[in-house]
């Protein structure tokens, strides 16, 4: 196994964290800053993205700017900004355009999460009461409404080609969610539905932070492609992976106690190969006995898939297809120059192989 990425550099894994509008280095994303100088510049737009968010999202009626800035000051990775900002390294990421692209794609997916909290009945968002819990349903719903159309607003000042994509990406969001919702089409396998969902849902919206920062740093059409193809790989990388976080981790990686997904009967990549799998040897049914009869609530037998889950071919199989991923996403920089930048994004690839292992 290699060492750890913070054993490789003097900067470790770092990204952008923000709290109660600070930005600061230091979440684990899976970046990694070789460059003093990509890592100060990525910041310095940061912040920037943030005193915009701030502006954006105020209101005339006190009750919806207090409502719209609860999980703006609540902080988060920001990891959409990032992207845009370190795409932009690959040209000139001096324009004023670069931070007004990384408040569109952050305010877009802050949206997302007041409506995702709604359904799924959530009660704590990034450590703070989530606003359905804190102001009910119809109003959180109406909040994401009001953040989707100050991003739309935004993205007029970016030009007409920035709207459009804007609009496909948001039309890809609502029908991933569709999609997860809705469960399968007739006919359509359950895993192929899944990747698509996380296609869709996750990797759209990462691959247009890193199209934005291309296209408003100053990029070549194919520099452009390049970002965007290696952002929604990683994406779909990234999420992938923390399903096997969750059944192979001991601890709370995740962020969540270990087999929380499994609790829930949220369908993750390890489950649903599992599932489709037609090994005959004892545990490979008994896996599937279990895991087909839904939610496993239940302790003893939470315990005991999560144990045959973790020694089980499908998360070898779902292992691989992480690293696939990522080695995908790490092929498609091949047309961008060697500079700074560029290594920053391959450090993810890394971050994600280890991750897996």
């Amino acid at each position: 196994m290699r060492a750890p990425l913070a054993d490789r550099t003097g900067y470790g894994i770092v990204g952008a964290v923000v709290s109660t509008g600070t930005v600061q280095s230091g979440a684990s994303v899976g970046l990694t800053f070789a460059d003093p100088a990509l890592e100060a510049s990525v910041m310095a737009i940061l912040k920037d993205v943030e005193t915009v968010l701030i502006d954006s999202v105020d209101s005339a009626n006190p009750l919806v700017t207090e409502a719209a800035r609860h999980l703006v000051n609540a902080g988060g990775k920001r990891f959409r900004p990032l992207l845009v900002a370190l795409a932009a390294h690959f040209g000139d990421p001096s324009s004023r355009d670069v931070v007004m692209a990384g408040a569109v794609v952050e305010l877009t997916h802050l949206a997302t999460l007041y409506h995702d909290d709604v359904m799924d009945e959530a009660d704590v968002r990034r450590g703070a009461p989530s606003a359905n819990s804190r102001w009910g349903n119809s109003l959180a719903i109406l909040i994401g409404d009001y953040l989707f159309a100050r991003a739309a607003a935004c993205a007029t000042e970016l030009g007409l080609e920035a709207v459009k994509i804007q609009s496909s990406t948001f039309s890809r969001l609502v029908h991933g969610q569709v999609a997860e919702t809705a469960g399968p089409l007739d006919g359509e396998d359950a895993i192929s539905h899944y990747l698509r969902v996380i296609s869709q849902k996750t990797g759209s919206l990462i691959s247009t932070s890193a199209r934005f920062g291309g296209m408003f740093g100053g990029c070549s059409a194919e520099e452009i492609e390049a970002l965007a193809t290696f952002a929604e790989t990683f994406g779909i990388a990234f999420q992938l992976s923390d399903d096997l976080i969750d059944i192979a981790s001991e601890s709370t990686q995740s962020g969540k106690t270990p087999g929380t997904d499994l609790r829930e009967g949220v369908p993750t990549l390890p489950v649903l190969y599992a599932l489709a799998s037609g090994d005959g040897d004892a545990a490979s049914i008994r896996l599937r006995e279990i895991l087909s009869a839904g939610p496993v609530t239940d302790d003893a037998l939470h315990a005991e898939a999560l144990g045959l889950l973790r020694e089980s071919a499908a998360l070898k199989q779902a292992r691989e297809t992480v690293r696939g991923y990522a080695d995908r996403a790490r092929a498609s920089l091949a047309p961008l120059p060697h500079v700074p930048a560029r290594a920053a994004l391959e450090s993810l690839c890394d971050f994600i192989a280890d991750r897996t292992n």
